[in-house]
């Protein structure tokens, strides 16, 4: 049993995922990651979601407006023994769901060139590669996306 609820960024459910986010990122992005991480304070998000199995918070993510008609897609994770089943999927489709309720007609993203999962769910969910934009442009290890929403 799946469900996703839309929050902010005071959920407990949603801190503590994450909270194992940052955790992974800090390994993956090793010497980089405060440089990531001063970009991703969850502090002020007022549009995230939290998706759950089985009552138990597995997922999360987040939109936070960059620009007008402009969301930018942030601190999306799935607990490892929860990858590969398409939750992730679910996760971003309701993000960008909101997105579109809420008038927006874009969303943009960066993630890592260390984190191939992350790549692979965004091709695969129709995101575009665009040159790396605002803080991340002349960050050789980042990757930009958007997406034109319907």
């Amino acid at each position: 049993m799946i469900k996703i609820i839309r929050t902010d960024s005071t959920n407990q459910d949603f801190i503590e995922l994450v909270k194992h986010l940052d955790a992974d990122l800090a390994i993956r992005d090793g010497e980089d990651h405060s440089f990531y991480d001063q970009f991703n304070k969850i502090d002020n998000i007022k549009h995230a979601v939290v998706l759950y199995q089985h009552e138990k918070p597995v997922g999360c993510g987040a939109i936070k407006e960059y620009a007008p008609n402009i969301m930018e897609v942030k601190r999306m994770y799935t607990l490892p023994e929860s990858r590969g089943k398409g939750l992730a999927t679910s996760v971003l489709a309701e993000l960008e769901k909101w997105a579109t309720e809420l008038g927006y007609q874009k969303c943009i993203l960066e993630t890592g060139k260390k984190q191939p999962e992350a790549i692979a769910l965004y091709h695969k969910s129709s995101y575009r590669l665009i040159p790396n934009y605002g803080q991340y442009a002349e960050v050789e290890d980042s990757v930009c996306f958007e997406k034109e929403l319907m």
